[in-house]
């Protein structure tokens, strides 16, 4: 059997992710909901297991703590030696503050060299310029990545375990999905991801169909979108640069 293994770039580290879902939720940071975060933060945890992922220790020592912080809220409050209780949370808040500081900082100083770099010197003029990274911001329309793997997660539950009789090995390609990507479009610039998937009977499928499709954003050639149904996006077509669903 082939293990196709991917990396998500979006999450740097547990700090990072659970800034993510604070942010998202408008939470307050100095008064964190620890039940709701950590139920997140190990589903989040668990959709990389599904894929086969490796996974750093920070992550998952940062589950066991949060698991931890949690049980401590259940019990009655310690107190300090000045007699005031002692919040479970509290280191966690005053390293999430820590990064949070690091992180804007690191942010401005990438967006000061973004601008540089728009910047055209004197000096080899013969250089090809010409070919220039795409914008996934603009391809990802309100959508993270954990929008993502959210609606992948669901798409994986929802396919029924059926008993096995026989052993038979599957031949699916990246370049094959990308072909039954574009064949679903047809004569429609916009297509569900549930509804792209909803006849796959193994979950091997609908894993080189996810990846097909991150690839097929990578190279600009379909773009995604949030959609109203919950768990789910909505992909588009993108030809010659021009977003199909405007021009139509």
């Amino acid at each position: 059997m082939i293990v196709y293994k991917i990396k998500l770039e979006q999450f740097e580290g547990p700090l990072d992710l659970l800034l993510f879902f604070i942010k998202r939720d408008e939470l307050n940071i100095y008064d964190i909901p620890i039940s709701h975060i950590t139920k997140e933060y190990l589903e989040y945890v668990n959709f990389i297991k599904i894929l086969d992922l490796e996974i750093a220790g920070d992550f998952i020592l940062m589950a066991s703590t949060l698991v931890h912080i949690k049980a401590r809220m259940l019990l009655p409050r310690e107190i300090d030696e000045k007699g005031d209780e002692i919040d479970p949370r509290a280191e966690l808040i005053q390293a999430l503050l820590e990064y949070k500081k690091y992180k804007e900082v690191s942010e401005e100083l990438s967006f000061y060299e973004s601008n540089q770099r728009k910047i055209k010197f004197r000096g080899n003029f013969d250089a090809d310029v010409s070919e220039t990274p795409p914008e996934y911001e603009i391809l990802l329309k309100n959508v993270s990545i954990y929008d993502l793997a959210k609606a992948f997660k669901r798409a994986i539950e929802e396919i029924k375990e059926e008993p096995v009789h026989q052993i038979r090995k599957l031949n699916i390609s990246i370049d094959e999905q990308i072909d039954f990507i574009f064949s679903q479009f047809k004569d429609k610039t916009e297509l569900h991801f549930l509804t792209l998937v909803e006849n796959m009977k193994e979950k091997i499928r609908v894993v080189i169909t996810f990846i097909a499709l991150l690839e097929l954003v990578k190279m600009s050639s379909v773009g995604i979108k949030e959609s109203t149904n919950y768990n789910d996006f909505i992909l588009y077509r993108i030809e010659n640069g021009q977003d199909l669903q405007f021009n139509n």
